[in-house]
């Protein structure tokens, strides 16, 4: 019969607690069940770890050098239970996520904010990064979580859609196309005209719609980020059409914000990795991620309606 734990708790028990009795009422068992515990004990190492005296259990010089490894086993061992408590806590933990830049500027502010005020010894680590990069990622099971503008999952991934609403207009305090409360893509005709890269899909999506409208426009500047597009806007250089999270954002900041007639919808995924191990700690930042996008998602309307209660 090989050694025990219990025959391990029962001689740190008398250790600890000076006597046989006193050992089995903290092990909330019967005195002989321990003594027998011990004597076994004993009988497997082959040590003689007490000398009886008078009733009198007295550790030998073995005992006690025994006792200090035990000691060190049961430190360890608190360590390992108080890991499990902190983690069930989330009062450590490390959680990676990779998105477009354009999330690491909108939406994931507001769900860190959220998410820390609960577990604030959490720690988050943000990478923006372009496609088709971010997608590699992903693939690669190299961060925890992913937001991404692609309705297809990279492969190794699956998603869910996490947020949804058509594109705005964006314009400069005091422009003509303020006095209207929606614009139309007739509209934009002949306006000086701030534009994301022609890589960007949605660029592509709204050149396609001005040319099938036979509209031109006056693109005046093309650049990377809508955040950037919004800074060209707010210096009066031109007028835009930005996906909703970028205006939200922007809004009290020097831009009126206003609803474009054709929809062309914004939507965001959230890309979970199939081959990381499971994480509780994921799992509520994406539960914290879905309440950010909500929350922000039913401001729009308020924001776009400014334009109504101002009038």
């Amino acid at each position: 019969m090989p050694i025990s734990l219990r025959h391990i708790e029962v001689f740190r028990a008398v250790m600890t607690a000076g006597s046989v009795t006193a050992a089995a009422t903290l092990l909330r068992t019967s005195q002989p069940t321990a003594s027998r515990e011990l004597a076994r004990l004993e009988s497997l190492l082959q040590l003689q770890l007490f000398e009886r005296t008078k009733g009198r259990l007295i550790p030998t010089a073995q005992a006690l050098a025994l006792f200090d490894e035990v000691q060190r086993a049961y430190v360890g061992l608190e360590r390992v239970v108080n890991m499990a408590a902190a983690l069930r806590q989330f009062e450590q933990g490390q959680l990676s996520i990779v998105c477009l830049p354009v999330f690491s500027q909108t939406l994931l502010p507001h769900a860190s904010r959220a998410f820390l005020a609960h577990y604030p010894n959490v720690k988050l680590s943000i990478t923006p990064q372009e496609s088709p990069l971010l997608e590699e990622c992903l693939s690669a099971q190299q961060h925890d979580l992913g937001l991404s503008e692609q309705i297809l999952p990279p492969p190794g991934t699956s998603s869910s859609l996490l947020f949804e609403a058509d594109m705005v207009c964006v314009l400069p305090p005091g422009h003509p196309l303020t006095a209207q409360d929606s614009l139309n893509p007739v509209d934009f005709a002949g306006q000086d005209f701030i534009s994301l890269s022609v890589y960007d899909v949605y660029r592509q999506r709204l050149d396609a719609l001005f040319a099938q409208q036979e509209v031109e426009r006056r693109l005046v500047i093309q650049t990377t980020s809508a955040a950037s597009v919004c800074a060209m806007v707010r210096q009066g250089l031109g007028v835009a059409i930005v996906n909703p999270l970028t205006a939200l954002d922007e809004v009290g900041r020097g831009i009126e914000v206003r609803r474009f007639n054709v929809s062309i919808p914004f939507q965001v995924y959230q890309v979970k990795p199939a081959h990381r191990p499971a994480s509780t700690l994921a799992d509520t930042f994406a539960e914290t991620l879905k309440s950010a996008a909500s929350a922000l998602q039913a401001r729009l309307p308020a924001v776009l309606a400014d334009k109504d209660k101002s009038d």
